[in-house]
């Protein structure tokens, strides 16, 4: 058996000993019942103290340089937009309700727009400005980057990475593998953190966006016309939300098979 196989089953076996098996939401009227492997020593409140952390470095640079935007009639709607979205989450993770849920508003050219760990958001006024977003194409990319948040995507894989990380050491010590692979373990484990979401996660995250903003009254066929205006925009300079949510036709088809199944939540939301 090559070292490179052996390195891959002890990486499998490390990963799977040290990880637990869970479904961090609901599956909704979409159906999303993946499980998941996370690494049982990675807890979810780790990696949103860790996140929040961040988030709050971005938002104070972003306040120092004098571009939070707080008050601005734009600030206004996309809080508000922020807010109807967040009422449903529970319906997918009931926990939600108790996160420490942030929405800031940041004025830059920066096609962007980010939810992380614990329900932390961001928003840049160049995705709304730009792709002239209508509140319901906003309430897409929010409910999108939302649902990101609620399927802990980022501690996912985190998790993958971390097993990477046990490999990569297990293997040096057992077989004496040379640095050139250990360092490539290394890049590995990096790109595993650093790399767009999978396609999985990406289609999870299409869906049950979909869902949320339908139950919050936002017509979901805006999530069709979002990704139009997002390919058009990827023409030329591929916006920074490109590159962490890389386009497909397979993604807007998947998305057209889903609608009908929250169309109806959407009207029941409209009535009330």
């Amino acid at each position: 058996m090559s070292k490179r196989v052996v390195l891959c089953v002890l990486g499998a076996s490390l990963l799977l000993s040290g990880c637990q098996s869970v479904n961090t939401t609901n599956g909704g009227a979409v159906g999303v019942e993946r499980k998941q492997y996370m690494f049982s020593m990675l807890s979810s409140d780790e990696v949103n103290q860790m996140y929040a952390q961040s988030y709050q470095k971005t938002v104070g640079e972003a306040s120092n340089k004098g571009v939070l935007d707080k008050n601005s009639s734009e600030a206004k709607r996309v809080q508000a937009i922020a807010n109807r979205l967040i009422a449903q989450a529970p319906v997918f993770r009931p926990d939600s309700a108790q996160w420490q849920w942030e929405v800031n508003l940041i004025k830059s050219d920066e096609l962007n727009a980010n939810c992380g760990p614990g329900g932390k958001i961001i928003f840049y006024t160049g995705l709304i400005d730009s792709l002239k977003l209508t509140d319901d194409e906003i309430a897409a990319v929010m409910g999108h980057e939302i649902a990101h948040a609620l399927r802990e995507h980022g501690r996912e894989a985190m998790s993958k990475a971390y097993g990477i990380e046990m490999a990569k050491q297990g293997a040096g010590a057992l077989l004496g593998l040379g640095q050139d692979t250990l360092a490539l373990a290394d890049t590995v484990a990096n790109y595993g953190m650093t790399l767009p979401n999978s396609r999985a996660n990406e289609n999870e995250a299409d869906l049950i966006g979909l869902e949320l903003a339908a139950r919050a009254g936002y017509n979901p066929n805006a999530a069709i016309t979002l990704w139009d205006k997002m390919n058009k925009a990827s023409e030329g300079s591929p916006p920074e939300f490109m590159s962490t949510h890389p386009s497909s036709s397979s993604r807007v088809e998947s998305l057209k098979a889903a609608i009908p199944k929250v169309m109806p939540l959407y009207l029941q939301a409209k009535k009330s």
